[in-house]
């Protein structure tokens, strides 16, 4: 539950941020070659390139977390919770890649998608495994007696003696072949 709040606080968040008009003089043209515009990011100079890297990287970082949250399930495989985690952010993200084209001053750019999944998968891998094990072992180490408390025997179960499939099924005579 609390998982689920924090995702859609979030994902309201990220809406807001991403999705909010640019009042800028001009606008690039869209970037559909991957790595086109971090190269482009780095012609500008290495600290610029870091810090818009880092911004791409840290836009969706926390759905790393916040999608397994979400999900609330402790016995998962880690590479199946990594690959889930990193398509549900995939689609996220291309999602508001595609409502950006209704901004204006802003675009489309291929690059954002992989630097938004690269951002969760990161966090994913960083935080979820150490989490689901830290949780598996507060959960194991209670007792599964202080939270279902076993009942005291009730002693010998009473046996019913048979009864016909049907009322008038002891009344009709056996058939004879």
């Amino acid at each position: 539950m609390t998982g689920g709040l924090l995702l859609a606080a979030y994902l309201a968040f990220v809406a807001w941020f991403a999705l909010r008009p640019l009042d800028v003089p001009w606008v690039m043209p869209a970037n559909l070659r991957p790595f086109d515009g971090i190269q482009a990011e780095f012609a500008l100079g290495w600290v610029e390139g870091v810090r818009r890297v880092g911004e791409g990287l840290a836009l969706l970082a926390p759905l790393g977390v916040l999608l397994p949250m979400a999900g609330g399930r402790l016995a998962v495989s880690r590479l199946g919770s990594l690959i889930r985690t990193m398509a549900a952010t995939a689609l996220v993200s291309l999602a508001i890649e595609m409502l950006q084209t209704a901004v204006p001053g802003r675009v489309v750019d291929v690059d954002s998608l992989l630097l938004n999944t690269l951002g969760a998968a990161l966090a994913h891998a960083a935080v979820v495994p150490a989490g689901r094990s830290r949780l598996r072992r507060r959960t194991a180490g209670r007792s599964s007696a202080a939270v279902f408390p076993e009942e005291p025997a009730q002693g010998r179960t009473p046996t019913i003696p048979r009864v016909g499939i049907a009322p008038w099924s002891d009344a009709l005579p056996p058939s004879s072949p």
